[in-house]
């Protein structure tokens, strides 16, 4: 199961409110280099190479926003990957942000570690889940 950990600057995104869950677009982005809670922007993470299955600036999740007696919770659809002509990866992490936010731009959320490198070969899937489910839970606010 990977395990999640949230980009340093998101608490102050959510305050400054530079995220519009219901009209915004969230992708989530693969990369065998470890992302640090301090990165802030799409371009601090290097992603994979585009091709065999793999679009750089990666795909993208459908967020949902519940609340019920007054705890929010943010859940995303998983992202599959599968690999087309030739190896993908390898990758380790994925990592979800926000495609159409503009201060800051293609803002950074969170980020999972599946806990080794993985490489595709022609005909393999990889599914990116958000707490081992899908749709899966990214945060709850209490």
């Amino acid at each position: 199961m990977a395990t999640v950990t949230k980009f340093q600057d998101f608490s102050e995104q959510l305050v400054r409110g530079v995220h519009d869950w219901d009209a915004h677009t969230f992708k989530v982005v693969l990369t065998n280099t470890a992302p640090v809670a301090t990165n802030t922007i799409l371009t601090d993470i290097t992603q994979i190479a585009n091709g065999n299955g793999y679009t750089t600036g990666g795909a993208t999740t459908t967020i949902t926003v519940a609340e019920a007696a007054g705890t929010t919770t943010v859940q995303g659809t998983s992202v599959t990957w599968t690999c087309a002509t030739a190896p993908m990866g390898p990758f380790r992490y994925y990592a979800l942000y926000n495609d159409t936010a503009t201060a800051p731009a293609d803002a950074l959320i969170a980020f999972w570690d599946h806990g080794s490198a993985v490489t595709l070969q022609i005909g393999d899937s990889f599914e990116a889940r958000f707490n081992n489910t899908t749709p899966g839970t990214i945060f709850t606010l209490v």
